[in-house]
């Protein structure tokens, strides 16, 4: 993570020392119409180094001159720390009057609006999207998923090791695949000797990522995962003394894969085995578990694709990923990524399509040129006017007699096309059919192709904003937004990187990789309760005083973290403690990672809430920051040892701001555990915060922030803002400049329901590019 600047706001190079001396004096009712007498100090003493527009032009001060603080902090900082040889040449009016200009002129929001109006930017896809849109693209066939309430696997149980109705004893969902019969009989009527359990269901992924999936078995089994023609493993001859299986694959966020798991006891008539069977996995970042309950779908979803070929990372240096770097990785992966979509589509879909459309006329290879067309027009987003379905479906079918040879063919040149890689690039297509376009680019990362959103598009029902926010809150429920929405909320808590959190063994036993892997299955179970509730309250990040536990937290973190219900699922409702929890903004998952190895990090911790929790700027530092090493002064607490380390009067032109928010939480230690107490003495958790209107608010300790953030205008907007712009990966001044007050005065009113935010948020990015269009 980038730590706050050890250096003012912005640095006066030693031109404004010369400037300063040279001119003779220079008071406000000398010249000062307006901002005559700033412009005149900044011209003369400020712009060699620092550019006419603060735009930096020397390596020492390259960076802008931008920020959100107010006139009365630049004028501070100015006076306090500029010129740097002799800060005493510039203070009292003559700071005001550079600290008035240079906020006018370039420095604040409004000016940076007025200057350089933010525009939307024509983007290709980001990884994220490819992985999406491809796997709606195959589903566009396959058959489109639904939302399913039963958690759990379908299980058949059979007396005997093979399928037969006769023989059917069992029918019901099992929680969990996780058994253990040795040499019992698995159910009434069933021999122990000779039996047959067949599950179907779904698995969802909450994250994108990798997963490696396992699968135990003692006895006879197979594995098919994503579809039936799929198999994954297969151990239906069983391999001698061999009784773990691994497969490592890569699943995509708010997709359920379909499986078929067949387990066989074979009576034999010496050494029958102990029959066992487990279906596990490791997530992303976590360890191995029996995959829980609320993963499993009592249902079997169509066959679904997941892109295997590894991506380059997207650029997020604004905050949100954007696909605006084309490079020569990226063209190749995108490249890989047709090919291995080809063989997909060659393999199973072309069979698919063949079966359902067995009786129409094939003449000309009719049914190949329709398959691939929809294929195409699915891809493009629209339809495909003669010379595209030429070039893109006649010649490429023409050109081979090999159907898989054309489909690969076809599949290379539309997904390497601008048309798919650059998802607005439609503006050739009706008005429904565009907000249809970004509707799903919003809410899903993909592209239109559910049945009833198709529909919608022929029967032009998706014109005006009315349409498209009804629209919208068909969406917003499925579980690609939730997949979305879960990946949003990590991004703002800052815990997208947290896979591993290594701490010191001897300070912190017992944090282990199991703690963490818990930690982050509470904290998603939590942020999808607030989010998808039917409250949906957006304060309950910061005020709740429950939260999801499992055993093993309560273990290590202790009473506050045990189970309302001593029996249950792994993963169950915490009792209530409004002392040590408020909602997720000091979760151990987010407190964990914004700390040291060893001790906290109030820097960290600050910077967080600054910049991501109340969407203010910061600086990053302009060298290497290293925090004191807490063994050269054991005797201080981490309050003392940052303060010591911090109290320059250039650094605390960052850090007033940075360590104020940041002590709020050292009542929480370096794994997140309450603490009173810290080197034998109270722990002071006292700081305060100057809000956007120069207000200064004051805390004891995080129940106090807390309580601040749930009802803090700043807090909304930079939750609203950052929301709009990892969804819709545009600035949301490109919407128009109070597009983001408009939007944050909804979400108020509302009563701060999340999935109301994500509605609007959705209706605004769709059809607003259509209002400025037509007015253009």
């Amino acid at each position: 993570m980038l730590l706050p600047s050890a250096r003012p706001l912005f640095s006066l190079s030693s031109t404004l020392l010369l400037a300063l001396i040279l001119i003779p004096s220079y008071s406000v009712c000398a010249e000062d119409t307006e901002f005559g007498l700033g412009t005149k100090i900044y011209s003369q003493g400020c712009a060699e180094c620092h550019g006419e527009q603060g735009e930096g032009v020397q390596s020492e001060y390259a960076a802008a001159l931008i920020g959100d603080a107010s006139i009365g902090e630049l004028a501070e900082v100015i006076s306090d720390t500029m010129p740097e040889q002799d800060p005493d040449l510039c203070v009292g009016e003559d700071a005001v009057a550079v600290a008035r200009y240079i906020h006018h002129a370039f420095y604040g929001e409004a000016a940076r609006l007025r200057n350089r109006p933010p525009k939307l930017a024509l983007a290709r896809l980001t990884g994220e999207q490819l992985r999406q849109s491809l796997a709606d693209l195959y589903g566009s066939f396959a058959g489109n998923t639904w939302a399913h309430e039963d958690h759990g696997v379908n299980a058949i149980y059979f007396d005997g090791d093979r399928w037969n109705d006769k023989k059917r004893k069992i029918e019901r969902v099992d929680s969990v695949i996780d058994f253990d019969f040795g040499h019992d009989s698995p159910g009434e009527g069933i021999e122990p000797e000779s039996f047959y359990i067949h599950w179907t269901g779904t698995l969802k992924a909450d994250r994108t990522g990798d997963y490696e999936l396992v699968l135990r078995s003692t006895c006879s089994c197979t594995l098919d995962f994503g579809h039936t023609q799929r198999k994954l493993i297969d151990n239906h001859v069983q391999s001698e003394g061999r009784t773990e299986f691994r497969k490592r694959i890569r699943l995509t966020a708010g997709r359920g894969y379909p499986f078929e798991l067949s387990f066989i006891q074979r009576e034999r008539k010496t050494d029958q085995p102990p029959a066992l069977v487990s279906f596990c996995w490791v997530p992303p970042g976590g360890v191995e578990e029996v995959i829980p309950q609320r993963n499993l779908l009592a249902t079997s979803f169509p066959p679904a694709f997941s892109l295997q070929t590894k991506l380059p990372p997207d650029d997020s240096s604004y905050g949100y990923e954007r696909g605006t770097q084309i490079s020569r990785i990226w063209d190749d992966s995108t490249t890989q990524a047709a090919v291995e979509f080809s063989q997909f589509a060659g393999d199973e879909l072309w069979p698919l399509y063949q079966q359902k459309h067995k009786k129409d006329s094939n003449e000309n290879r009719a049914k190949l040129r329709t398959f691939l067309g929809e294929l195409a027009e699915t891809a493009f987003r629209g339809s495909l006017d003669e010379i595209a379905r030429k070039l893109y479906i006649d010649e490429q079918v023409d050109a081979t007699e090999d159907d898989r040879e054309a489909i690969r063919r076809v599949c290379l040149l539309a997904l390497k096309s601008p048309r798919f890689l650059y998802p607005t690039l439609d503006s050739n297509q009706t008005a429904s059919r565009r907000v249809a376009n970004r509707l799903a680019l919003v809410l899903y990362d993909s592209l239109p192709v559910d049945d009833w959103l198709l529909a919608k598009i022929q029967k032009d029902e998706l014109a005006t904003e009315a349409q498209a926010n009804q629209t919208a809150w068909s969406m917003v429920s499925d579980y690609r937004t939730q997949g979305k929405m879960r990946s949003f909320l990590y991004h703002w808590f800052h815990v997208g990187g947290t896979d591993e959190i290594p701490k010191d063994s001897e300070a912190y036993p017992g944090f282990d990789q199991a703690v963490v892997s818990d930690l982050r299955a509470s904290f998603n179970a939590f942020v999808d309760e607030v989010v998808w509730s039917e409250t949906s309250d957006f304060r309950q990040f910061f005020i709740a005083d429950w939260t999801f536990t499992t055993d093993r937290l309560a273990t290590f973190y202790g009473d506050a973290w045990k189970p309302v219900e001593a029996e249950g699922p792994p993963l169950r409702r915490s009792v209530s403690d409004a002392k040590v929890r408020m909602g997720v903004l000091n979760h151990p998952l987010v407190m964990s990672s914004l700390s040291y190895y060893k001790t906290t990090s109030p820097i960290h911790r600050g910077v967080f809430l600054n910049r991501y929790i109340l969407g203010r700027t910061l600086r990053p530092p302009n060298a290497a920051f290293a925090p004191l090493n807490p063994d050269l002064h054991p005797q201080l607490t981490t309050r003392e040892r940052v303060s010591l380390q911090t109290e320059d009067v250039n650094c605390q032109v960052c850090h007033e701001r940075i360590n104020a928010l940041g002590f709020t939480l050292e009542n929480f230690d370096a794994v997140g555990r309450w603490r009173e107490t810290e080197n034998d003495r109270p722990v002071n958790a006292s700081g305060n915060y100057l809000t956007r209107d120069s207000k200064t608010v004051t805390f004891e300790g995080a129940s106090d922030l807390a309580n601040y953030l749930a009802k803090s205008d700043d807090c909304h907007k930079a939750f609203v803002e950052a929301a709009f712009e990892y969804f819709v990966k545009q600035p949301v001044t490109a919407y128009g400049s109070d597009t983001l007050d408009r939007l944050t005065d909804k979400f108020r009113n509302s009563g701060f329901k999340v999935r109301d935010l994500l509605v609007a948020i959705a209706a605004t990015a769709a059809t607003e590019p259509l209002k400025t269009q037509e007015e253009a």
